[in-house]
Formats: C-alpha cells, sequence, structure tokens
C-alpha cells in the first residue's frame, strides 16, 4: 500500500523537524557569541564604564540589546523570506537563480525536447505537468522547487539541455521528480527560507561597513577629538558581524549537507526505476565529472539553492564537509558499480538526436494551426487502435486485481508507466497536441472536455460559452470537438495535466475570464457526473495556485477517527456511482473494513452534489500522507465491490488520489515490452 511513498514522505517530514532543532541551535549560538562579543566590545572599548555592575550596569544592558537585536535579524529575516517563498512557490526560487519560463509552444529545438521530456515524465508518474524554467547556465544542473505538486517548477540549465542525449536528460528529470513525489522539495525550499535568518548577520555587517567607508563619516570623525573610538567601535561592531556572519554560515552549510546528502542516492535510485535504463543518470554524471564547468552555477543567488540541484552547483569547501551532494564518482559507482572511473569520452556534448516523439515540429508561437481539421475523419481512423483514442473492440472494464492493488504505485512510477504515458501522448492528433500546449488552444481543450455528450446540454453550454469567451477561442472549440468527443476516457485526465503548463501562462485577466466560462459551462450543464467534476476539480487545484492566494498545504489531522463524517461522505458518494441503493451501499459495507477504526455512516447522497465533497477532499487532504494512502485504497475497495470496474472508475480513482495529494501512475493492463 504505497509503504515506500510514506516512509519517504515521513522521513522527509522527520528531517523537516531536525532541520527547524538545528536551526534553533545555531540561532542560539549566534546570540550567545553576539553577547560575548558585546561585552568584550564593552569593556575594551569603553573602559570608562570601570568594573562596578552597580554604577555602570550598560556592562550588561549594551550585550543584551545587541543579542536582542541579533535575535530580531535572524527571525525577522527567517520570517520575511519564508513569507516571501510562500507567496511565490517554486517560480520564486527559479526566477531568483535567473530562470525565464519556457512556454510550451516553444520552436527550439533543445527546449522543446526538454519540455517533452518533463511532460512524459509528470503523466507517467500522475503528477501535473510541472512549468520548466530556463537558466542560462554552461554548467550540467537541475532543480526542483515547490510546495506541492501543484506549484512545482522544474529548473534546467542550457547547459543540461543541449549537452545531454535525451536518454541522459530523462535521468536527471527523473532525479528531480523523485524529488517532488518524496517531500525533498518541500523540505528544501523551507530551508532556504530558514537558513536566511541566520546568514543575514554577516550580511549586515559587509552592510555596516560598507556605508560606514563610502559615507564620508569615519573621515569627519576620525578628524574629532573623540571621534577615534566611536569610528573603531563601529568597524568593530561591522567586523564581528562579519565573523558571526561565518558562523551562521557553517551551520548552514552543515545543516544542508546532513539533510540532502543521503537523499541524492536515493533520488538516483529512484531516476534508475523510473527509466529502467541506469547508463542514463550515469552517463549524465560522466558528462559533469568530464565537463570543465561540470555542474557549477554562476548566479549571484546560486549558493542559497545550493542544497536543490541536481549536482554540486556552488564551491562548498576542500572538506567535503559542506558538500550537500555525494562525490560524483560515489554515486555514479552506486548504479554502476563496474565503472572504471574513467570520464573519457564524455567531454563534448551528446550526439544529436530528434528527441521530438510526440511534440509537434510545427508548434508556432503564432497560435493553433487549425485549418486542417476537415481532414478529422482520416485522422481519426489513424488513431483507432492507439491509447488516445477509442476502440470498441476493446474491453471496456479493467481487471479488479489491477484497481485493487492500485495503491501501491502511489508515488512509485515504473519504466512501464513511463513508456505508457509516452504512447497516450503519441497516440494523440498533432491537432489536438498543438491546442493543448498554447494559451488559447489548452482554453478551448479544456472547454471542450467539459461539455456534455447530450446535444441540447451541449447547445446550452456552447451558447454560454459565446457569451462570455473571445469568439476565436469559441471557434476553435467547434473545430476541437470532433477530437475530443473520440477520446478515449484514459486520455482526458492526462489531457487535463498537459493543459496546465500553457494555462499557467495566462495574464490575470485572461484567468477571470477563463473560470467565468468555467463556471457557466458548470452552471449551463447542472448534473455534472462525479467523473466530469473531478476532472474540473483536479484542473482547478493545479491553476488556481498561479492566480489566487492560496494557504500552502499543511499537516492538521494525524489519525482519521476524528474525521468519521469526512470519511463517510467520501466512501458513500464512490459508492453511489453506477450502482442502485442496494449494491452502493454493499460496496459502503467493503469500503468500511479498510477503515476498522472509523465510525463510518452511510450517506444517501447524490453523486452530482458536490458543494460537500469538494470541502471534505480539502479537509482530507491535511491528514498526514499514510492515511490519506489508506482512504484512496478504501475508495479502491468501493470502486471493486462489484467486481466489475469501468475505465471511467479507474480514472475516478485516479482523480481522486490526485485531489488527496497522493499522486497515482496510470493504471497499467499490461506490461509494455522492454525498450
Amino acid at each position: 500500500m504505497g509503504t515506500d511513498f510514506f516512509q519517504r514522505q515521513e522521513n522527509a517530514r522527520k528531517s523537516t523537524v531536525w532541520l527547524i532543532a538545528m536551526f534553533v541551535l545555531a540561532v542560539a549560538t549566534i546570540v550567545v557569541c553576539v553577547f560575548a562579543i558585546a561585552a568584550i566590545i564593552v569593556q575594551t572599548q569603553m573602559p570608562e564604564l570601570g568594573t562596578s555592575l552597580d554604577r555602570h550596569p550598560e556592562q550588561v544592558v549594551i550585550p543584551t540589546l545587541a543579542s536582542g537585536l541579533a535575535l530580531i535579524i535572524v527571525l525577522g529575516g527567517t520570517a520575511y523570506k519564508v513569507l516571501d517563498l510562500r507567496a511565490g512557490g517554486g517560480a520564486r526560487v527559479a526566477e531568483s537563480l535567473g530562470g525565464k519560463r519556457l512556454f510550451p509552444n516553444s520552436s527550439n529545438h533543445f527546449e522543446r525536447r526538454l519540455l517533452n521530456v518533463v511532460e512524459e515524465m509528470a503523466l507517467a508518474s500522475g503528477t501535473a505537468v510541472p512549468p520548466v524554467f530556463l537558466l542560462e547556465e554552461e554548467g550540467i544542473n537541475a532543480f526542483a522547487a515547490g510546495y506541492s505538486p501543484s506549484d512545482a517548477v522544474l529548473g534546467v540549465t542550457r547547459g543540461c539541455a543541449e549537452r545531454l542525449s535525451r536518454d541522459e536528460l530523462q535521468g536527471v528529470i527523473g532525479h528531480e521528480f523523485s524529488h517532488v513525489l518524496n517531500g525533498d522539495m518541500r523540505m528544501s525550499i523551507r530551508m532556504i527560507g530558514i537558513l536566511h535568518g541566520i546568514l543575514l548577520i554577516g550580511l549586515t555587517g559587509q552592510l555596516i561597513l560598507r556605508t560606514f567607508f563610502h559615507s564620508g563619516t569615519s573621515r569627519r570623525r576620525s578628524n574629532d577629538k573623540n571621534g577615534g573610538q566611536v569610528v573603531l567601535v563601529i568597524i568593530t561592531i561591522g567586523v564581528a558581524a562579519i565573523v558571526l556572519g561565518y558562523i551562521g554560515t557553517f551551520f548552514g552549510n552543515l545543516i544542508k549537507a546532513a539533510v540532502s546528502r543521503q537523499r541524492e542516492y536515493l533520488a538516483d535510485a529512484s531516476a534508475v526505476q523510473f527509466t529502467r535504463n541506469p547508463s542514463g543518470i550515469a552517463d549524465a554524471l560522466k558528462r559533469i565529472g568530464a565537463s570543465a564547468v561540470g555542474s557549477q552555477l554562476k548566479a549571484a543567488n546560486a549558493a542559497q539553492a545550493s542544497h536543490m540541484y541536481f549536482a554540486q552547483g556552488v564551491w562548498e569547501g576542500f572538506s567535503g564537509l559542506w558538500s550537500t551532494h555525494p562525490p560524483l564518482t560515489k554515486r555514479i559507482q552506486a548504479i554502476e558499480p563496474s565503472w572504471d572511473g574513467s570520464f573519457d569520452g564524455f567531454d563534448t556534448p551528446a550526439a544529436s538526436d530528434s528527441g521530438l516523439p510526440h511534440r509537434s515540429a510545427r508548434s508556432s508561437s503564432s497560435g493553433v494551426q487549425v485549418a486542417e481539421l476537415s481532414s478529422f475523419e482520416s485522422t481519426q481512423n489513424s488513431f483507432a487502435n492507439t491509447p488516445g483514442f477509442q476502440n470498441h473492440t476493446q474491453p471496456n472494464s479493467v481487471p479488479v486485481q489491477i484497481v485493487d492493488r492500485a495503491v501501491s504505485y502511489v508515488g512509485e512510477p515504473s519504466w512501464g508507466h513511463r513508456h505508457y504515458a509516452a504512447d497516450v501522448i503519441a497516440s494523440l492528433p498533432i491537432l489536438l497536441l498543438d491546442a493543448v500546449h498554447e494559451p488559447y488552444g489548452a482554453r478551448a481543450v479544456v472547454y471542450a472536455l467539459l461539455l456534455d455528450s447530450k446535444p441540447n446540454i451541449r447547445k446550452t453550454q456552447l451558447h454560454a460559452l459565446e457569451r462570455c469567451a473571445s469568439g476565436d477561442v469559441v471557434q476553435l472549440i467547434r473545430k476541437l470537438v470532433p477530437l475530443v468527443d473520440s477520446l478515449d476516457i484514459k486520455a482526458r485526465l492526462p489531457l487535463i495535466d498537459m493543459s496546465l503548463p500553457a494555462l499557467k501562462s495566462m495574464s490575470s485577466a485572461q484567468y477571470s475570464v477563463f473560470q467565468n466560462c468555467f463556471a457557466q459551462l458548470v452552471k449551463a450543464d447542472n448534473k455534472l457526473n462525479l467523473f466530469e467534476w473531478m476532472l474540473s476539480q483536479v484542473l482547478m487545484r493545479h491553476l488556481s495556485g498561479q492566480y489566487e492566494r492560496i494557504p500552502n498545504p499543511r499537516m492538521q489531522y494525524y489519525a482519521l477517527h476524528k474525521l468519521s463524517r469526512e470519511c463517510s461522505i467520501l466512501l458513500s458518494t464512490v459508492a453511489h456511482v453506477g450502482n442502485d441503493e442496494t449494491r452502493a451501499k454493499r460496496a459502503f459495507q467493503l469500503g468500511q473494513k479498510a477503515l476498522p477504526e472509523v465510525s463510518l455512516t452511510w450517506f444517501d447522497v447524490s453523486p452530482t452534489e458536490f458543494d460537500d465533497i469538494r470541502e471534505i477532499l480539502l479537509v482530507l487532504s491535511r491528514v498526514t500522507t499514510k492515511h490519506r494512502i489508506r482512504l484512496v485504497d478504501a475508495c479502491a475497495e468501493v470502486i471493486c465491490a462489484d467486481n466489475n470496474v469501468t475505465w471511467k472508475e479507474a480514472e475516478l480513482l485516479r482523480g481522486i488520489s490526485d485531489l488527496l495529494d497522493c499522486p497515482m501512475p496510470p493504471l497499467l493492463v499490461a506490461v509494455p515490452p522492454p525498450v
């Protein structure tokens, strides 16, 4: 039951607790040092105070004030940085390192190849496709940043995008997705905020000296009769702050190294499992070792995120005590034990490969080209037997045992999932792929996905769209509808995930229009089934954080017995899907057995009444990971109760898993052949 996923999430949580404990120790050490240094300054630079504490309380007051000021600077700096990162999420980290966002309709070969790989890996892991930021750096490096998969971004250097082969790039991206899935990413971004305050003391000292020496104050005061002593005190304070800054740097780097180093080995192993290609990530590491610039970053803020990179991005001392990453040789040998230690042959960029198995080379920044849709019928026929299109010769049901053990794959994508995701993407018509990778087209695809199959309701929905959407979007919707209607149910959730990078590039005004049109579609239908509702919720969950101030997810519940009402309504709603009252109650009872400690009550709810479900899933998403996985497992028991699972029900389970922040890879009926 996803035990490895749970264990890694739990380990990340424990690492965060340890990080905070080390932060408290570091702050206490700095405060004590400030007090001691201030006391020495008072004694040596202000001898007229004498030695009597009764006559001269300044000997205690001044050091106390100094240490209090240091505490305020540290805590204030930490609070400011934490709040700043919460507001900006992973994108704030990428931008601080000089990253520029890549748009899905990029025409650059290497950029499109990178976007293809990221998209494929995201769909294979069951996560939303994250935005990608390109750093104009020669070094080969990458990172994942964000508080949750919903606001995650990937940062990739140009050296990484252009110097690696597609297999090597897959290894690097697989490594970064491991950090997204394992909770490392959330811990890493918190570390930036927490350690910022510790490093601020040194920056304050530098600011004091810089301001003092460039203001002319030092020259004027040194000419005064009593000014020399004041100058010496100010210089001493500045130097002392810089020394304390080095203490903060020592603690900060030590904390980052202790928390991050072992997780790099785990991420490497996960990348191998994900790609089933050890040489991919191993060769990427060899190229770093053979390159003159290696993985080094030149960005001014590179040091603050040193623990987040794929490989060591900044110089971290000779001893290796502060190294946030294991040595390259040890990482390579852990993947390839027979490696001879030579980097020969890896000092030049990898041989060029097309690397574009599914993204249309005809994507253009001017918009989606849809004039060719008159040839839709032949296009549909050519994809009739592929994963993305309906194939009526194939059964509509999923083997019960596949769904029953689906929870074991939560957070555990494999090479089979990656292979399947690539096939699904490749099966989609080029015109639909072009549309979903462009802002206008992505909106049109989403609207088309939510159109009802009943002609009268669809007509009402299209009229509503004509009133709230722009004319070109409505025209595009009408042209894409035949393609969307022919999609297999298994391609709908991936298509939602694929639309997110393009939708996240909308302006705030465009998002407001999109929200309004989205609401009008739902209102015009007024009878969304649970699967359609789930698609809409997955979309808005991953999209809204880009434009609205939404609190970052926090664990508030550590058991399920206090949430019996929420658990009862969720399982009752799922049990109603495709069942009459009698069979629904029987399915609910099977779900009860998966949560024996929870006092569950049957609710006679309609699967078209979703106001309660929205709030309930929000509450349940704040339960610890091990209990959220149990909830997903209970939903699977309910769905499998009648021993007949449709693909819509199977994809519904994946959607619920997504909404509970337990990313579930695609369900594989058959394992694809090795590649």
